[in-house]
């Protein structure tokens, strides 16, 4: 039996070679080539985790989207996403390309203790809060400004929202005593209005259609036909809302 190595720089030794030595080599270059045989088919499995890998990066790295009606164009939008009495609150931020990207959230909120109105259903007492696209206006409460970029209106016990359809000064708020302008309206000094928003519902100030629409703490329950979130993310979305920011309602 013969080894021969043709030789570009290697060697060639037609001389017989010793049966034993010949099993040798040849064991020597199957342990050699095997690891080599085993990583070439490892490869593919690698590749493939590398690409999952990767993948997953991606996802985590491109923002969740908000999904919302196409006829709402502001900058900054707060989606509270009705289901039954509770819902799902996320501030969402309009990119340059004009699609809305979660800015954080979503944190767990409460709605009316009806759950949400259908559009344009909401009443006066229902216990509902109502469905669509609001503009978030100033802000108000019994603390100090917690520092936000809106108006900001510290209350007294003499501060109220009207609720009475019948009179003059529906939906607006006031500073008692009533002589006589109005029937009933909700107190402001309350626990609920430590931080709170209002949300421009019936601006029209309609009789009868709903009133004192609020964006405010939690108390643990559900509310009258307002929006809460403990004090955590009210304060965090509070803060971060610049004049001309919207809430969407849904159900």
């Amino acid at each position: 039996m013969r080894l021969a190595v043709d030789g570009q720089g290697g060697c060639r030794n037609d001389e017989p070679v010793h049966p034993g030595l010949a099993r040798a080599g040849a064991m020597a270059l199957a342990a050699l080539v095997l690891p080599l045989t085993a990583c070439a088919a490892g490869a593919p499995a690698s590749a493939r985790a590398a690409h999952a890998d990767a993948a997953q990066l991606a996802a985590a790295t491109t923002p969740a989207t908000c999904k919302l009606p196409s006829s709402v164009t502001a900058t900054q939008v707060l989606l509270v996403d009705g289901s039954g009495t509770t819902a799902k609150v996320t501030a969402c931020l309009r990119s340059t390309s004009g699609a809305y990207q979660v800015a954080f959230g979503p944190f767990d909120g409460r709605v009316g203790r009806n759950g949400v109105a259908a559009k344009g259903a909401k009443r006066e007492g229902d216990g509902k809060t109502p469905s669509g696209v609001f503009p978030l206006r100033g802000g108000f409460g019994t603390a100090a400004d917690p520092g936000v970029k809106v108006h900001w209106m510290r209350v007294t016990r003499d501060d109220v929202w009207v609720d009475d359809p019948d009179s003059k000064l529906y939906n607006t708020h006031q500073v008692l005593p009533a002589r006589g302008r109005w029937a009933s309206a909700e107190k402001l000094y309350i626990r609920a209005y430590k931080y709170a928003q209002v949300i421009g519902y019936n601006e029209a100030r309609k009789p009868g259609l709903g009133s004192a629409i609020f964006l405010h703490l939690d108390t643990g329950r559900a509310t009258a036909g307002c929006v809460s979130l403990p004090s955590g993310p009210l304060l965090k979305v509070l803060r971060w809302e610049k004049p001309g920011a919207v809430m969407v309602i849904t159900r």
